[in-house]
């Protein structure tokens, strides 16, 4: 008996101890789940975005805790403070029409903490990859004393060498190169790929380090702005970064549509300052001022209103997400939305929503399939819901539709880097301008129209709910969507 009971004693204390361990994962775990949820609930956040930490947090403590640390911060207190606030006053010499500083977007967007608007703006839309990459090089050739350009994706292909390449050869002539690259969308291009500029005496900035991590929630605030600014009065801007897929020489059957603008007036100014914000942040230095050319060309007069809209941690409020809601709102006859994702919080869904109802003509485009199948997934809930209302939503056929764009009543529109989704308009640094003039409203209108022609609607049917297990897949995106 007693050879028994001292048998067995080794095999009760292994139970006893594999008990405590136990005990204490499961009140660890019980702790930092409270801690994250209390830090989550006391930040401002959309109800769908902090729904689906929460379930990740409680059925999955040791795996979400780290991660909503790691990546779940929105306005980081801290980082915000150290970031320079962007604050974009319009000039006095540079006021728009008294119809544009009266509108509600325009009042919308700048009590949101972006700027007003400016007029005597020239605005040249930018429809393809080749006319981007055309007019990026000549711009890039044509800078007398300083080139400033940033991007979410520097592409280590034949597109991104001549870039850098060409950016060194005005660098050696004496023109300030300034090139900022996202740290996460250019882990693979921000080294040595870029050495040639760098030696040429031109600067490149890494904004937010991945590796080491500069702040907590640094690695889930990323810089999708695309800007590339030329003696501070020229400017491009929209969606494409710098890679195969986006722009280059000569066509490409894989090329992802997508749409841009020049601006030459006081709104290239406006994006300069933005730029200058950003670099300052990610080198913890103020951008030099640039030693003027000998001859530098006059700024590109002309008629057009503008409002630039940045959007992100360095500013205090929301003002694209509430300026495109204050667009859907004051819609008299249609909305048209072009964006590669689409995941809408209620507020901006159930707005479309309504309109739809009340007759207008809501018209979204999107890819027939993105570069991401689980925002695809993520998406068909929302589109069930606004062709059930009456909106039309079209699926663009030939390739992969990166573009994004709004356009209101033929009259106005918002182009830039933000897509129709939380990240974009809660989380990223974004940028955006307002076209508040007619004449580019429409040509931008004209260019939707050129994709509708080239998409196919879809129907209930084409979006209805999958059987099982297939429609677990996509509850699944869409409990996961407001993360993505």
């Amino acid at each position: 008996m007693l050879l028994a009971e001292i048998t067995l004693d080794p095999v009760v204390t292994d139970l006893v101890k594999t008990s405590l361990w136990s005990q204490v994962y499961t009140i660890g775990g019980l702790l930092l789940g409270l801690f994250a949820i209390a830090r989550l609930l006391s930040e401002r956040r959309q109800p769908a975005n902090t729904l689906a930490w929460l379930f990740a947090i409680l059925l999955l403590p040791w795996v979400a805790v780290p991660l909503f640390l790691l990546f779940g911060g929105r306005k980081i207190r801290r980082l915000a403070t150290r970031k320079r606030r962007l604050r974009l006053p319009a000039p006095p010499a540079d006021r728009p029409g008294a119809a544009t500083l009266a509108h509600p977007v325009t009042q919308t967007i700048r009590t949101n903490g972006a700027g007003d608007a400016v007029g005597g703006n020239a605005v040249q839309l930018l429809t393809n990859g080749e006319e981007t990459f055309a007019e990026l090089e000549r711009q890039i050739l044509a800078a007398h004393h300083s080139i400033h350009i940033a991007t979410y994706i520097l592409g280590r292909d034949r597109v991104g060498k001549h870039l850098v390449e060409l950016l060194a050869r005005r660098a050696r002539e004496g023109v300030q190169v300034c090139l900022q690259l996202d740290a996460l969308g250019c882990f693979f291009s921000s080294g040595r790929f870029v050495d040639p500029l760098r030696q040429a005496g031109g600067e490149v900035a890494r904004f937010l380090p991945v590796l080491p991590l500069s702040s907590r929630g640094s690695a889930n605030l990323r810089n999708h702005r695309k800007i590339a600014v030329f003696d501070r009065h020229t400017a491009l801007i929209g969606g494409h970064n710098l890679a195969r897929e986006y722009l280059g020489p000569q066509p490409w059957p894989k090329r992802w549509a997508d749409v841009g603008a020049v601006l030459r007036g006081p709104a290239a100014a406006l994006l300069d300052e933005v730029f200058a914000a950003d670099w300052a942040f990610a080198t913890g230095r103020p951008l030099s001022p640039a030693e003027p050319g000998p001859d530098r060309p006059p700024p590109g007069a002309g008629a057009s209103d503008v409002q630039v809209v940045a959007s992100g941690p360095d500013v205090s409020g929301d003002p694209l997400y509430e300026g495109i809601l204050a667009m859907i709102q004051e819609s008299q006859r249609s909305i048209w939305i072009v964006t590669p994702y689409f995941i809408p919080d209620e507020v901006l869904l159930r707005s479309l929503v309504v309109k739809a109802r009340a007759g207008r003509d809501v018209t979204l485009i999107l890819p027939a399939r993105s570069n991401h199948p689980v925002t695809d997934l993520a998406r068909r809930p929302y589109l069930r819901q606004l062709v059930r209302a009456g909106a039309r939503v079209l699926a663009y056929q030939p390739r992969m539709l990166h573009a994004k764009a709004i356009i209101v009543d033929e009259e106005f529109g918002l182009i830039g880097s933000a897509n129709v989704d939380m990240r974009s308009l809660f989380v990223n640094f974004e940028i955006g301008v307002v076209l508040h003039s007619a004449p580019d409203g429409r040509a931008l209108r004209t260019w939707a129209e050129e994709l509708a022609a080239e998409s196919r609607p879809l129907t209930l049917s084409d979006l209805k709910r999958p059987r099982f297990p297939a429609n677990l897949a996509e509850d699944l995106s869409r409990l996961l969507a407001p993360l993505l």
